[in-house]
């Protein structure tokens, strides 16, 4: 016979409940985080959850675009259940989400900064989330009451909503979940005001494949539309006053570029925009000397590309140390998981490219670090393949409550124990955007810890299979090739009882194809 618990036994048996922070930036490449490269940039306080916790060598999305990617997170669910497949679609709040089943089971949550999901925030207590992408300087942001305007620098301005939230809006006797989602780095790259000039004096390193010719890929590859070279905006991405452009007649690939550029300028005051151009002033100035072209503009594109995305995730990295101290200094460390991520990786120039979608690995794979004194040893390392299915399993799991059989992650439990025993041996990989910007191809596709195989579909048929381990740059293209038949072959019923295991499927592509087309057709309208 089982015995009532008494009002402070049950407020004591709450309290011993995990707390979770979960941190999500936007497109940030795991190759700018100091812990899995410092070539580009030093992270110390991003560096410090897996100095404290577990870094994790092979973590993926399942489809690598924003939305789509905040829905899995949420969901635990691949982007074809889960109602978002690309930036157009609206969340359906009415299907069973990690927030929902916390605040459901005793969790007050909360949420602050980037949602990007359309419909409005469901499952939380507590909520101001930007519109849409939001912006850098003096953004508007979202809440039940409404929206209003917010002065300052974006990411400063998430980290003190933050901050509030912890140190006094929180009911101190529930446990908390906490959403703390930053914009940055997410294109267009501008800094705060502190960090203008934090990468303006250095020699970024050039990737390898900055000019890479896509030898032995398909056409999908030459159709994309996000070379440094050719798509990137020298006036909203690399900050070039567009009278200086008209005068050395450079033209711009999309008309919204130039506008775009003005009205992030203009969204500072006067004395900000002073301070901006008393840096600015002399990159433009130095541009219009050169007046650079062919590969010499590509690489004075690509470091311009880097310094302001660089600075920007220096004021990310900063404001995570603010909180990591918030947590030590009022004794929240040591019962609070601590998850950093993003929605993707990113491209920083490799193959030429700069965003993201494509199943290559600088897009496909994200950093994901894990801080949980309670059950992870510090400074741990994993090299499982995991996915963002994953995050919503696992913290479900730990916070005690039974894991819905309609989510398609595991729980990342186990690997806390270095215990991988029928852990999973491939990922499952969809895109779906396309006709779209960038205009990268619908592709899925299939990644063992060694091999790669992806379809192209829709407007083109086209294979692509890469052995990872001999060409972990992904520049050779084995499809076809005879020493590679056995392998290619597995790989093929690999990925094919993945799609079933998963519920995905060509009948599912084409139903999509037609609905989206029809989209398409009513914008334009």
């Amino acid at each position: 016979m089982k015995t009532k618990k008494n009002a402070s036994e049950v407020l004591n048996a709450t309290s011993q409940k995990t707390n979770f922070l979960f941190i999500t930036t936007d497109d940030h490449a795991y190759q700018a985080i100091s812990a899995y490269d410092s070539k580009l940039i030093h992270t110390p306080n991003i560096d410090r959850i897996a100095k404290e916790g577990m870094l994790f060598k092979k973590a993926f999305v399942t489809n690598s675009i924003c939305s789509p990617s905040r829905a899995v997170a949420l969901t635990g669910k691949f982007s074809h259940l889960n109602s978002v497949r690309d930036n157009l679609d609206v969340f359906d709040t009415l299907q069973v989400t990690f927030p929902k089943l916390l605040q459901e089971n005793g969790y007050e949550t909360a949420i602050y900064g980037k949602w990007h999901l359309k419909s409005k925030p469901k499952g939380f207590d507590f909520w101001e989330v930007l519109p849409d992408q939001g912006h850098y300087y003096n953004p508007t942001f979202l809440s039940s009451s409404g929206a209003f305007k917010t002065k300052g620098y974006v990411t400063d301005i998430i980290t003190e909503k933050t901050l509030g939230y912890l140190d006094s809006l929180r009911n101190k006797e529930k446990p908390f979940m906490l959403m703390y989602n930053h914009k940055a780095p997410h294109r267009q790259w501008w800094p705060s005001l502190k960090d203008l000039e934090e990468f303006k004096h250095r020699k970024i390193p050039v990737p390898e494949t900055l000019f890479d010719e896509y030898k032995t890929k398909s056409k999908a590859s030459f159709d994309a539309e996000m070379r440094i070279s050719d798509h990137m905006a020298l006036s909203a991405d690399n900050k070039i006053d567009p009278k200086i452009l008209e005068k050395l007649n450079y033209k711009e690939f999309l008309d919204w570029y130039v506008s775009s550029y003005a009205e992030r300028f203009n969204r500072l005051n006067t004395i900000d925009q002073e301070k901006w151009m008393n840096v600015y002033g002399s990159i433009n100035k130095q541009f219009e000397q050169l007046h650079p072209k062919g590969k010499a503009l590509t690489l004075w594109k690509y470091q311009r590309y880097l310094e302001d995305y660089l600075g920007v995730i220096k004021s990310v990295d900063r404001n995570i140390g603010r909180i990591l101290d918030y947590l030590d200094e009022h004794d929240l460390a040591k019962n609070t998981m601590v998850i950093y991520t993003s929605d993707q990786g990113f491209f920083l120039g490799e193959h030429g490219w700069f965003d993201k979608r494509f199943m290559y690995e600088e897009s496909f794979r994200t950093p994901l670090l894990i801080r949980y004194p309670e059950k992870i040893t510090p400074k741990s390392i994993n090299s499982d393949l995991v996915q963002n299915i994953d995050f919503a399993p696992t913290i479900i799991d730990l916070a005690g409550v039974t894991i819905p059989k309609e989510m398609q992650g595991k729980s990342l439990l186990p690997l806390f124990y270095k215990n991988n025993e029928n852990w999973r041996d491939a990922l499952y990989y969809h895109y779906y955007e396309f006709p779209g910007i960038h205009m990268v191809k619908r592709h899925y596709g299939i990644r063992t810890k060694r091999y790669k195989l992806i379809r192209f579909y829709y407007d083109i048929e086209a294979w692509e299979l890469y052995d990872l381990e001999k060409d972990p740059q992904e520049l050779n293209n084995l499809y076809g090739n005879s020493a590679y038949k056995e392998v290619q072959s597995k790989l093929h019923k690999k990925l094919e009882q993945l799609r079933i295991n998963y519920k995905d499927s060509d009948s599912l592509n084409q139903e999509f194809i037609k609905n989206d087309l029809i989209r398409l057709e009513k914008l334009q309208i």
